[in-house]
């Protein structure tokens, strides 16, 4: 019995130790951080919140069908072709016009203001703590040699989720960047990476900051953060608006459907360009993801000219076809007169152009 005894709590502190070290999972607030997040509207009991009541899918009844599902063979979640790309050159700035380049998901690379900004840059192979057993992105391949990354002025963080906040990504950039500017609590993962806490500016929803000429409010997404079972809501997550004298611009961030969309609209817009998420949906965590349908919802309340739908052309992250999103996210655009663009990754779309990309690529594949 004493040796049952002792070896549980050998492992119980061989797993503490394993939490605390393994550097994937990254660092928590600090209790001088938490503390001053306690003057947060949205910060209760050492967490996070949500704006309003949320389900997050983790009762019982859906983890055991969630199960059920990961066990089931589903047609279609991958692609079964490559995947087109479109090279892209770093040297090729846009300083007179805003430009928008999609790298697959929710990476995003923003030149606006003569600045380069970088939004959620995940380049990493896998969207998990373990990168030899998770799922593996759709293409082998990004549209550019990862040496070839130059400096990056600003880089923006919605939340700290793996498939936006990359281990491996932030340690190729940490030298390379100005400026990293992220929602409460997620600049203690990037401290811990080694990234100087003089580069890190957090913000709480409805904080703006202007850096270079660039607005940037944090607003409110419906989500949720963490990086391992123990540390979930101890990071906010948020939505952006990035404004300057040329243009204004939305990026969703990973969010639910409410009414936080028409509140951001009514004190920001109208946006020129609009990037809402659209892919990894299920009924399980509906509150916590948008269906196509919703993503168009949200782009008309927050008063959008163009969309761009991303969160969707790089990882399975739920259980419908991986062109599910982009086809359901298009009709329901046609269908409710919204101008959507659908480039293939690597390619820029000029912000206020009259042109811009919207062939049905993924057909082809």
């Amino acid at each position: 019995m004493k040796k049952t005894v002792l070896g549980i709590a050998a492992i119980g502190a061989a797993s503490t130790l394993f939490l605390q070290h393994y550097p994937m999972f990254g660092k928590t607030p600090n209790a001088k951080k938490r503390l001053d997040y306690q003057g947060s509207p949205n910060y209760k009991k050492n967490k996070f919140k949500n704006i309003y009541p949320t389900n997050m899918g983790s009762d019982l009844q859906s983890l055991g069908s969630i199960i059920r599902d990961y066990t089931r063979k589903i047609p279609n979640l991958t692609p079964s072709l490559p995947l087109p790309m479109q090279s892209f050159k770093w040297d090729n700035h846009s300083h007179n016009q805003a430009r928008v380049t999609w790298f697959g998901h929710s990476t995003v690379f923003l030149e606006l203001h003569g600045k380069t900004i970088f939004i959620d840059p995940m380049l990493g192979r896998s969207p998990s703590p373990f990168p030899q057993i998770g799922g593996k992105r759709y293409s082998q391949d990004l549209p550019f040699d990862m040496e070839d990354i130059p400096f990056i002025d600003i880089v923006l963080y919605s939340h700290d989720h793996y498939d936006h906040l990359d281990y491996d990504s932030v340690n190729l950039l940490k030298n390379k960047v100005g400026q990293f500017i992220v929602p409460l609590g997620v600049g203690s993962r990037l401290e811990g990476w080694g990234v100087p806490t003089g580069k890190i500016i957090e913000l709480d929803w409805w904080d703006a900051i202007e850096h270079s000429g660039i607005q940037f409010i944090s607003t409110p997404a419906r989500h949720f953060s963490g990086r391992s079972l123990f540390d979930q809501y101890s990071t906010l997550w948020t939505s952006w608006v990035i404004q300057s004298e040329e243009t204004n611009i939305f990026y969703s961030g990973d969010s639910g459907y409410g009414p936080h969309f028409k509140e951001i609209g009514a004190q920001y817009g109208p946006f020129d360009f609009t990037m809402i998420e659209c892919g990894q949906y299920d009924d399980r965590w509906a509150d916590i993801h948008l269906t196509p349908e919703e993503t168009v919802q949200a782009h008309l309340d927050v008063n959008g000219k163009l969309m761009m739908p991303i969160h969707w052309s790089a990882f399975t992250l739920a259980f419908h076809e991986w062109t599910d999103p982009i086809e359901r996210v298009t009709k329901a655009a046609i269908e409710r007169g919204v101008a959507i663009t659908t480039p293939v990754i690597g390619q820029s779309i000029v912000v206020g152009a009259e042109e811009y990309p919207s062939e049905q690529w993924w057909m082809t594949v």
